[in-house]
């Protein structure tokens, strides 16, 4: 906390005032705000938790019919299997707004799934892994646009608590302290006007009495 260099005069108190009435609104304003971004951040980062827990659970099993399909397939099948795509995928991308952050909005539109290889030469494993695999597709879109949601909404957090914090402990408490002082010196330099009229008058009297 420390006083503001300034001039202290009735004009400089006025717009002190204004200064501090603003801020204070402003603090209020921005810590609502910082407040409300955690409040939602915590349901995205307790919502992203589950999605990746549930992906990963599937990716692995995904995973594991793959590897079984090379347990029983020549890799030039397997490679041959997999030339080809499945299903053909169209993604829009967009921006939402929360809280005056923009932040991905992403859907996917899937096409139907074609498998491009004879069902004699392969095994059942396969099916099933690139099935899987399929399925997972919206949810992988949807980890991915809530976990750049988040990161997004981290970082405007973290520079609200500092906007919040930089008001709260530095601004603010200037204000007060230099209004305080400019408001002891006007108070001091009417103190001291005072005294000089007083004296003046006294002066006055005396000169009028010996005369």
């Amino acid at each position: 906390m420390a006083v503001m260099n300034v001039n202290p005069t009735r004009m400089e108190l006025t717009r002190l005032k204004t200064r501090l009435k603003t801020a204070t609104r402003g603090h209020k304003l921005l810590k609502d705000k910082r407040d409300e971004m955690m409040r939602r951040f915590v349901i995205l980062v307790r919502e992203n938790a589950q999605l990746r827990e549930s992906v990963e659970q599937r990716l692995q099993k995904a995973m594991g019919e793959f590897a079984l399909c090379r347990g029983v397939m020549e890799p030039e099948e397997v490679d041959e299997a997999l030339l080809y795509p499945a299903r053909s995928v169209s993604l829009e991308i967009g921006k939402k707004n929360i809280l005056s952050v923009e932040v991905p909005a992403i859907s996917a539109g899937e096409g139907e799934t074609k498998l491009s290889y004879g069902f004699v030469q392969t095994s059942a494993q396969l099916d099933g892994a690139i099935a899987g695999m399929a399925d997972l597709l919206p949810d992988l879109v949807k980890l991915a646009e809530t976990e750049k949601t988040c990161n997004l909404l981290s970082d405007e957090i973290e520079r609200t608590r500092r906007r919040v914090n930089a008001l709260e402990y530095v601004m603010i408490p200037d204000l007060n302290d230099t209004i305080r002082y400019i408001s002891m010196k006007l108070e001091e330099n009417e103190r001291a006007s005072t005294t000089r009229l007083m004296k003046v008058k006294s002066m006055i009297a005396d000169r009028t009495e010996t005369g």
